[in-house]
């Protein structure tokens, strides 16, 4: 205790120690651990470690005589340089590479239709992935071999990686059968007078593991598929009554001419006196299988979980990959096809909602600690050129935000004070102290350019219409991360309204920038707090009782993006959240009839698939893109990533050209395509847990710099337009 105690004493003051945050942590935990699954998968499959190189053939200066010319059971252990010959009649049917699911259960019904036995000399990989297989061999009185894990050849392998093969090829046949073996064949072994001098010493270091080497002196060739009869001629011994081991195959492919030649060898070779059994009881030897129990049982049983988890886990991951395949390329050609019908029937020139709206607004503005934004957010609406009244609604600010206002001194600009109360309560108390029956919500880090509030109340003209979502843009877009959000803003959010205006099921009318009829908001009950996504869940709120909800491209207005990852997380954190609450909220419409039936059947659906679901399953790609790169096939990888890439620039350049925006920040649309995909990924997944466990998620106020401006002549922001003819725009509309 006294040691504790000065070293606590030693650092007072010192900072501690930072933690991962557990929202960082466990979605790169569960990256982590898929991509350990995928590794796992492909380790199994001989994608990952395997050696596919075939040496050929050397001297044999160094084979002992009596190898070359003996038999093909070759016996190295302690020193013995040995070699067994099978006796006359007794014949050995060896098949490699397996088990395989479809053609070993074909060959093992054949042996047991003719009561006959044989050797499986099994590789790891086949093993690990069928283990009932190797069971049901064992269970039927064959024997089992080792073949290694990933059938490389062992000439060009070290001694650590020989070991490693066998050790694995074991643990495989543990966890499937329970037992280890003492027989081996070497990959691409043949006869014994076929060793030379890179093969004889792989086969020296087996045999001092305790293994005995089984080659073949009868090869059916059956691999080549020379036909039923060839087959059976290759697989007869070479002289009358003599013992043979014969070499087939029940893995590698297509083995069906190998089973129909069984169906008609073993009965031909059992009239004419041969006997079908295992080596061992050829050889009249100790059986080779010994059975494992304790921690090595235990290793098999957990590969075997291991080995198939990881192939039920890597099989859901491609299907969902696949999935998000179909939804991104179908929302990218909605987006397209329906932004294209969307900008054509709204620039039309004799395009208008209805008569033109002249009629004064109320602005509301919530405010909370925007002392460094407020003032020019209510000076950007004193240049409007549509007549309002701007109300900002104080939410119990510490920072002096309605002082400032209130010390403009500007005509037409009330502040209403209240005590901190959220949001949604700010703008219901804005709504209650609104003098116009048209009301603008945007929020206090906003600025309006001054066309802005005439734009976004035209589509009023319309009775159908209720509420009308503007054109937020990202003021502060000279950082890496304000460009990506500019991208976002502007790929992401607007062409997906034009998208959702025309199928009617707009999921969200911005904070930053939108217009009510206080009707339609009467009518719905106002403004909500029971989610964090009032502006989402007011917006579904209205497509059930009825109303239109419209986009209006021109409506801009400049708002204060986060400049921080931290800022930015905790951002799209409450909206993903919000969002996720409003859809719960809102699920009955998905029963319901009506205008509330259609928005639940067609709105719901889409906001859930493209907001929720896609971008959780998002970082799958980039999971594949890694493994692809590392493991193979590399250039199709890179293809099919390119391609996915090429295709989000079509639609994002098409968005920019749109909104006519100038194309330059679309440099870094690579890279937020892959960090963008993580930060989702991030953002989705500590929602479900906070959703899943019945956690409450707090407000988060984001810090502001009150940097953002319109742009001015010259500025890189102003959209690039072109002549407008004359007249006021809202006509036209």
């Amino acid at each position: 205790m006294a040691i504790r105690s000065r070293r606590r004493g030693s650092v007072p003051s010192g900072p501690r120690r930072r933690r991962v945050p557990m929202r960082l942590l466990l979605p790169a935990l569960v990256l982590v651990a898929l991509m350990a699954m995928l590794m796992l998968r492909g380790y199994v499959h001989s994608e990952i470690l395997a050696d596919h190189r075939v040496r050929e053939p050397v001297s044999k200066s160094e084979v002992p005589q009596d190898v070359l010319k003996g038999g093909p059971v070759i016996d190295t252990r302690d020193g013995r340089r040995s070699s067994l010959r099978l006796p006359d009649r007794e014949l050995v049917l060896t098949f490699d590479d397996g088990p395989d699911p479809v053609w070993t259960p074909r060959v093992l019904d054949v042996l047991k239709k003719y009561d006959a036995h044989a050797v499986f000399f099994i590789t790891g990989t086949m093993a690990s992935r069928y283990p009932k297989l190797v069971q049901r061999i064992v269970d039927e009185g064959h024997e089992i071999g080792l073949h290694t894990f990933n059938h490389p050849d062992l000439s060009f392998q070290s001694k650590e990686r020989i070991d490693w093969e066998l050790s694995q090829n074991q643990l495989a046949l543990a966890g499937a059968a329970g037992i280890r073996t003492s027989l081996f064949r070497p990959p691409y072994s043949s006869f014994p007078w076929a060793m030379d001098n890179e093969s004889w010493p792989v086969a020296e270091y087996i045999g001092s593991k305790g293994y005995i080497s089984v080659v073949n002196d009868t090869d059916s060739e059956d691999w080549k598929r020379p036909g039923v009869e060839e087959i059976i001629r290759r697989a007869l011994p070479k002289e009358k009554d003599q013992g043979a081991i014969v070499l087939m195959h029940d893995s590698g492919g297509d083995r069906s001419q190998t089973v129909a030649a069984l169906d008609r060898y073993i009965p031909r070779l059992q009239d004419k006196g041969y006997r079908f059994d295992t080596l061992t009881r050829a050889l009249d030897a100790p059986s080779a299988h010994t059975p494992v129990a304790g921690v090595e049982a235990l290793k098999g049983d957990a590969w075997i979980v291991l080995v198939h988890a990881s192939g039920t886990i890597t099989d859901v991951l491609v299907v969902a990959l696949a999935v998000i395949g179909v939804l991104v390329f179908a929302r990218f050609g909605m987006m397209l096809i329906l932004s294209v019908v969307h900008a054509r029937r709204v620039r039309r020139p004799n395009f208008r909602w209805g008569p033109p709206i002249t009629e004064p607004v109320s602005v509301i503005v919530p405010a909370y600690n925007e002392a460094k934004c407020i003032e020019q957010t209510v000076r950007s609406l004193m240049a409007s050129d549509h007549p309002i009244e701007v109300i900002v609604v104080d939410d119990g600010s510490t920072d002096g935000t309605a002082r400032i206002v209130e010390d403009l001194r500007l005509p037409g600009v009330r502040v209403v004070r209240q005590l901190n109360g959220g949001k949604p309560a700010a703008l219901n108390r804005g709504i209650a102290n609104a003098a116009h029956d048209l009301i603008v919500m945007m929020d206090g880090d906003t600025v309006f350019e001054p066309s802005t509030v005439r734009e976004l109340v035209q589509p009023f003209g319309d009775p159908r219409v209720g509420a009308v979502a503007g054109n937020a843009k990202v003021g502060n877009r000279d950082s890496l991360i304000g460009a990506w959000q500019h991208i976002e803003y502007v790929m992401g959010f607007n062409l997906d309204r034009r998208m959702y205006d025309v199928l009617r099921c707009m999921p969200t009318i911005p904070g930053a920038v939108g217009a009510f009829r206080r009707s339609a908001l009467e009518r719905v009950g106002g403004m909500s707090d029971d989610t964090l996504a009032e502006d989402t869940d007011i917006t579904m709120a209205m497509h059930r009782d009825g109303w239109r909800v419209v986009y209006a491209e021109n409506a801009r207005a400049w708002t204060e993006a986060p400049e921080s990852v931290q800022q930015l997380w905790s951002q799209r954190y409450r909206w993903s959240y919000g969002t996720m609450q409003a859809i719960w909220k809102h699920r009955r419409a998905l029963v319901d009839r009506g205008p509330s039936g259609r928005f639940g059947r067609v709105g719901l659906p889409l906001v859930s698939l493209f907001m929720v679901l896609a971008p959780l399953l998002a970082p799958l790609i980039d999971v594949f893109l890694i493994y692809g790169l590392v493991f193979g096939p590399t250039e199709r990888t890179i293809g099919a990533w390119v391609g996915v890439l090429l295709v989000q620039a079509v639609c994002a350049a098409y968005a920019f050209r749109l909104d006519r925006e100038r194309m330059t920040h679309l440099i870094s649309l690579p890279l937020q395509q892959i960090l963008y995909r993580q930060l989702m990924y991030v953002v989705l997944l500590q929602s479900w847990i906070t959703a899943l466990t019945g956690g409450r998620l707090r407000w988060q106020k984001l810090r502001r710099t009150g940097a953002v401006g319109l742009p001015g002549p010259g500025d890189p922001r102003a959209p690039v337009r072109p002549q407008a003819p004359a007249g006021p725009r809202s006509h036209r509309r």
